[in-house]
């Protein structure tokens, strides 16, 4: 099956799904980051900066810039799912910008005039395990393993 196009419509291929399936978890964490009670000192959620001292779960630093910021990645998911190769790319390059917030945030962890997004420790693991796992999903789910000269029924193509 050819995985650059959307043969059965929105969502119909692995990686299609996969970009959809971020899309949602984005879009609830991003709503979250609002919820008093999900997000533990939302009275004090700041719109950017170190000073906001909201914590999601009561483990991930937020602000109002940081919850934009993951509702802008649900936005592209899950539009960006109706395509199956806008979904891998929304894959891969999401993984690259992660992958540039966790080396932005090792930096800025520790200056408060550099951390506007905010973040904090546990952002950055999460972030790097974003990354890795959003890359790697997007390099290799719904290949079509034929074109690497396996086929799916009997082993290796013969030529």
């Amino acid at each position: 099956m050819n995985n650059t196009a959307a043969p059965g419509g929105y969502a119909a291929t692995l990686i299609q799904k996969t970009a959809l399936a971020f899309g949602i978890v984005f879009l609830i964490v991003g709503i979250a980051g609002f919820v008093p009670g999900l997000t533990h000192s939302a009275e004090h959620l700041h719109a950017a900066g170190a000073d906001s001292d909201a914590l999601l779960l009561g483990v991930f630093q937020v602000s109002v810039l940081h919850n934009i910021v993951h509702l802008l990645f649900a936005v592209l998911g899950i539009a960006l799912a109706a395509r199956a190769r806008a979904s891998r790319y929304y894959l891969i390059v999401g993984g690259i910008v992660y992958l540039l917030v966790w080396v932005y945030g090792l930096i800025a962890v520790t200056n408060d005039d550099l951390n506007f997004l905010p973040v904090n420790h546990a952002d950055n693991w999460l972030h790097l395990g974003l990354a890795v796992v959003m890359i790697l999903l997007g390099l290799f789910v719904g290949r079509d393993r034929r074109a690497q000269g396996v086929r799916r029924d009997h082993g290796p193509a013969v030529r």
